[in-house]
């Protein structure tokens, strides 16, 4: 099995040189990078390319390891046996499978997507190691070990929130998305927006590297954000010279799909006025 760039997906060649050694491995991939850059999506153009569904599994800050693999409804149990509901008798029917366990009893290779694992508690990663080294653990409930029918492609997304622990690290083979250069910027922009005019396409994306590079900038614009900025521009049918910004506004048309947040807007009106009083001298 071998990935490569999808009709939707454009995959540079170090991240497919990653992807397909971390499948030859058997070992989990694991993708840094900034928020927006496509990680997410990345696990589901692997599976796409590949061939094989899907099990998601999206961390927050609450979830813990355990989840991944099951929960024992031991509540739901209690109130049955005071109802003399004969399921209590089968300590399985109060087994939630968590997604570790769907993708391990899944009838063919699956790719297991664990989302930002960076979101949750730091010991998270390791509370995993064992499982996700050894494709099995144990129910303690049933007395039953479950273990991997196929091993999964497993792909872990980071958002560099935390540190990962050292005995994690180890068990993964690591990439860090960069930020896409203008000519691949190019072809993304393609993918999405194959009739843009290379007149807006040149002006607009000249700007937003720019703005991605003001000094003081708190958020850069990611990948996602360019592209509802373009899709913005498309569906006002602005032209290039619409997108100018002089000495008197130097924030971009439609500014909200790029700026998330209230000091870097005041950080282009500060750098507006600044321009136009070194203009008045």
């Amino acid at each position: 099995m071998q990935f490569q760039s999808t009709e939707t997906y454009v995959a540079p060649p170090d991240l497919t040189v990653a992807v397909n050694a971390a499948v030859a491995l058997e070992r989990p991939l694991l993708v840094k990078g900034e928020p927006g850059t496509g990680k997410t999506e990345l696990a589901r153009q692997v599976a796409a390319s590949l061939g094989l569904p899907m099990v998601e599994w999206n961390v927050k800050s609450t979830t813990r390891a355990q989840q991944g693999l099951y929960e024992y409804d031991a509540v739901s149990r209690l109130r049955d046996s005071q109802l003399g509901d004969a399921r209590v008798n089968d300590v399985k029917n109060y087994i939630r499978k968590g997604k570790l366990w769907q993708a391990f009893e899944a009838p063919g290779k699956v790719v297991l997507l664990i989302d930002e694992i960076d979101k949750a508690d730091i010991e998270f990663p390791n509370d995993l190691l064992q499982e996700l080294d050894r494709m099995e653990f144990h129910v303690y409930e049933t007395g039953e070990t479950i273990r991997a029918l196929h091993r999964p492609v497993v792909i872990i997304t980071s958002n560099n929130e935390k540190e990962l622990p050292d005995a994690f690290l180890r068990r993964c083979f690591f990439h860090y998305i960069r930020f896409p250069e203008p000519e691949v910027m190019r072809q993304i922009v393609a993918v999405h927006f194959p009739g843009i005019k290379e007149a807006l396409l040149a002006t607009a994306l000249t700007q937003f590297y720019e703005i991605r590079e003001t000094p003081g900038l708190k958020k850069k614009p990611s990948t996602s954000e360019v592209l509802d900025w373009l899709k913005l521009l498309l569906a006002e049918d602005l032209a290039p010279e619409d997108l100018k910004r002089e000495g008197g506004n130097l924030l971009p048309k439609l500014h909200g799909a790029l700026l998330k947040n209230e000091q870097d807007v005041h950080l282009f009106e500060r750098l507006a006025f600044m321009a136009r009083r070194q203009g008045g001298r």
